[in-house]
């Protein structure tokens, strides 16, 4: 009985649980919509708040942008420790920060102004980490705010999806060239003023646990399912092969059990699976460390139709250079004309979204390695060729402070002249073959500087330059500042202007006079305390001596009876002449002539009679020396900001003696500026053609101009064919303090002399030696900056945007001449061959009365 009342309630359970089931079962069927939208809104407020949290801890990012030197060559073991410190950055938000928020951004930006610039975002708190980088001092790392960028009419998207096997690799790209190369040659000819801007945002994220779990059993199960049906494959095939042929169709026609469709009995075994390790199937993903998720978004945009497009064609190009097993390729597809990805909708607001917040989405393969991406992960290097921009180096506009300095071909195959202003201008050396362009472009820049209101002097021994620039000068505003002396002249009409080396009109003290004779023709001739002790002495006190009588003509009025160089040869050889002139000396001056004079031998005054000889036998150079009061004060032209121009007669042993005492008596002037307040000294430029000529064996003054005149305001720029032939000394000054340096085609040994102050580049004699005429390279200083070496087209004069009026020429003459008191060459002579009997007739009274020079000391 008791049984029977068990099983009785077990019966009337299981009708209840039947009933109860039948009735959930009719409720869930009258309320599927409801279930359906349960876990559709569990989902919605779960990603509502992933997506709350992502936008907060986003907000919190902080900016850097990395700035290489021009030596900046990483290895990849700094590049590797830079990846990895991007990676901890990645995941160092607060701890509620979700997954897709957990990232850090490269940012490579170009827009025209700056060609590739290297940012990276990261999150706030990944500062004090950022701050200091494995690339040490050759990168500097600074602070930035975020992008804020102008509207542009046209944009243009991509993301760029690693497509291969999963556990594929990219090409393994060199660091020599530059992995980023390609891409500086598709953005290199951007144009600011077009609005365009081309971005590569690398975004990485560490690699989750379970996703990275996830993958790597997907790898292997694909791969298993690969083996079972190429081992199915290869069943198939062996057993075709075991029945084919001519024997096996006639076997199987004579066979009753072919008729019948019974098997033959005969088995063919079948293939195993084939078994291939871990390490291979998994690629990539067989290593945790260094593995990350990475997503690239590209946008190029700009304010002219086709431009963005078009650039976004040439960045797809250059990630080919990453293409290997895996490779960089655009998402989307294409029917006919039209293509649909990022920039249609409705991917193009998932894009955005990405792009803004930097939201981690990558397409499905989006995993590397940190080695993959090694060419993202650094800043362009010293290996690379980067365009010049139009910020690096500004195109010269007429009259705006600008000094020319060669025609650049930009990427876009347009041609701009490159320009420095002209206080980053300091000194300048041109090497190269003769005939090349070295003078007609530091004619350009002559005559740029003058048109900006500056002075200069221009040497040149070949004396055709003037006719060259002077219808380029023959404006209203530069007629009454050029000065020409011209000693190329040869007929007696031809106008001389003259320069009196002891003249003391201009009321300089006269030990400076003295010092800056002496010192120019020591140094022009080798002389020194040991080598020409004698001479050295003898040329002093007779300099002395004539200094005090022009000192004594002055005071008296009477200027034109001054004494010159020339004089010395008869202070040193005429005895009365002698006699006059020690008649009017102070009593110490006096006693050398009377006691030391009267030993010293005879041959030792030859030492000093022979330069002063040779020096008068031109009558030209006779004229210009030889004549009581200058045209020519370099002191003055500085001062007021002339225009001087020299054209000594020539290159030979004498010639380089009068160039030497002029450029001698440049360092003499740039020093006696010391008397005038620092703002007060007008920039003035000297322009030196033919170096060689100038730099004489001991002589220093070239690497003196350079290492002291500049904070006196002066700046030199020499042109030579060979630069090592130059003295060490010099060569040294004016490698050490050159703004800009420039060689055209050469032998191999003088182009080794610049390439080797270019040590950064790639650049080579060999590339050098093979240019065209007119064609340099040339390294520039811009804000302080060096930029360059580049190649560049010499300008030519009617290139460079200054009128040339030649109906003006004739009065650039005239003025030129009669700023320097210019006379015919035949005057001039005149007066020279009779400065002596001037000299004497106005020491004559002197000497009558027995008056002694120390009334008028």
């Amino acid at each position: 009985m008791e049984a029977h009342m068990t099983a009785a309630g077990s019966v009337q359970t299981a009708a209840a649980l039947i009933d109860a089931l039948a009735a959930v079962k009719h409720w869930a069927i009258a309320n599927v919509w409801w279930l359906a939208l349960l876990p559709a809104a569990a989902w919605a407020g779960w990603e509502y708040l992933q997506r709350r949290l992502a936008a907060k801890a986003l907000s919190q990012r902080t900016c850097l942008e990395l700035v290489p030197t021009p030596a900046f060559e990483p290895d990849s073991e700094q590049i590797w420790r830079q990846g990895m410190q991007l990676v901890r950055a990645a995941g160092s938000g607060p701890w509620w920060t979700p997954c897709r928020a957990r990232s850090v951004r490269v940012r490579l930006r170009a827009d025209g102004i700056r060609v590739l610039t290297h940012r990276i975002e990261a999150p706030a708190s990944a500062y004090a980490l950022l701050a200091r980088t494995p690339f040490g001092p050759r990168v500097e790392v600074e602070e930035v705010p975020p992008v804020a960028d102008k509207h542009r009419r046209h944009v243009v998207r991509a993301v760029l999806a690693l497509h291969g096997e999963p556990g594929s690799r990219l090409r393994e790209v060199p660091l020599d060239p530059d992995p980023l190369q390609p891409l500086l040659d598709a953005v290199g000819d951007l144009r600011a003023e077009c609005g365009d801007l081309a971005e590569v945002c690398v975004d990485l994220s560490p690699a989750p646990r379970w996703h990275l779990a996830a993958r790597r059993a997907q790898a292997m199960h694909r791969d298993r399912a690969q083996a079972r049906r190429e081992a199915q494959r290869d069943a198939r095939w062996l057993t075709r092969a075991s029945d084919d042929g001519f024997a096996g169709a006639v076997g199987r026609l004579l066979d009753p059990a072919e008729w019948r469709g019974r098997p033959r009995g005969r088995m063919v075994m079948s293939p195993q699976p084939r078994r291939a390790g871990r390490e291979k199937v998994l690629g990539k993903l067989a290593h945790s460390p260094g593995l990350v998720r990475v997503q690239i978004l590209v946008r190029c945009a700009s304010n002219e139709d086709g431009r963005a497009q078009a650039r976004l064609a040439r960045i797809s190009a250059a990630m080919d250079v990453f293409a290997g097993p895996s490779q960089l390729t655009s998402l989307g597809w294409s029917l006919g004309p039209l293509r649909f990805g990022p920039d249609r909708r409705p991917w193009r607001q998932r894009f955005d979204e990405q792009w803004k917040h930097a939201l981690m989405r990558p397409a499905r393969g989006g995993w590397a390695h940190i080695e993959e991406l090694a060419g993202f992960l650094k800043p362009v290097t010293g290996a690379a060729r980067v365009p010049l921009m139009e910020s690096d180096m500004p195109t010269y506009e007429v009259g705006v402070g600008l000094l020319p300095q060669g025609w650049y071909r930009g990427p876009d195959g347009r041609e701009r002249l490159l320009a420095t202003h002209e206080n980053d201008t300091l000194f300048e050396v041109q090497s190269g073959k003769a005939g090349w362009g070295k003078t007609t472009r530091a004619q350009v820049h002559a005559v740029a500087s003058a048109h900006n209101g500056r002075g200069l002097a221009f040497v040149d021994p070949h004396g055709d330059s003037f006719a060259e620039v002077a219808r380029y000068l023959a404006h209203e505003d530069l007629i009454d500042r050029v000065a020409l002396f011209d000693l190329t002249v040869h007929k007696d009409t031809d106008m001389l202007g003259c320069w009196n080396l002891l003249d003391m009109s201009q009321n300089r003290p006269p030990h400076e006079v003295c010092a800056a004779v002496v010192e120019a023709f020591a140094g022009a001739l080798g002389w020194g305390d040991v080598t020409a002790p004698r001479a050295l002495t003898i040329l002093t006190k007779a300099v002395e001596a004539l200094v005090a009588v022009n000192t004594r003509a002055v005071a008296a009025d009477k200027p034109e009876q001054q004494a010159t160089v020339f004089q010395i040869t008869a202070l040193l050889t005429h005895k009365l002449f002698r006699q006059a002139v020690v008649a009017v000396l102070h009593d110490e001056a006096r006693r050398w002539w009377t006691d030391s004079f009267p030993d010293l031998p005879r041959e030792s005054l030859l030492t000093v009679l022979n330069p002063l000889e040779r020096l008068g036998a031109s009558p030209v150079v006779r004229g210009f020396l030889g004549c009581p009061v200058s045209g020519y004060d370099i002191r003055q032209a500085m001062d007021d900001g002339q225009v001087l121009w020299l054209c000594p007669p020539g290159t030979g042993p004498t010639d380089r003696l009068l160039i030497s005492l002029i450029v001698h008596d440049f360092l003499r002037a740039g020093l006696s500026r010391r008397d005038l307040p620092e703002k007060a000294r007008r920039p003035f430029r000297f322009y030196l053609d033919e170096l060689i000529s100038l730099d004489q064996g001991s002589s220093t003054v070239l690497a003196e101009i350079t290492e002291q005149l500049r904070k006196f305001g002066c700046r030199l720029h020499g042109m030579t064919q060979l630069l090592h032939r130059l003295s060490p000394t010099t060569r040294a000054a004016l490698m050490q303090n050159a703004s800009c340096l420039s060689t055209t085609a050469g032998s191999a040994e003088a182009i080794a002399q610049i390439t080797a102050q270019w040590p950064t580049t790639t650049v080579t004699p060999a590339d050098i030696a093979a240019l065209p005429r007119w064609q340099h390279y040339a390294s520039f200083t811009v804000d302080g900056t060096r930029v360059g070496p580049l190649p560049v087209r010499g300008p030519a004069l009617d290139e460079v945007g200054h009128r040339a009026r030649p109906g003006q020429v004739k009065a650039l003459h005239k003025a030129a001449h009669a700023r320097t008191g210019a006379l015919p060459l035949s005057e001039r002579t005149t007066i020279a061959l009779g400065q002596e009997q001037q000299v004497l007739a106005f020491l004559a009274p002197a000497t009558a009365h027995g008056k002694t020079g120390d009334q008028y000391a």
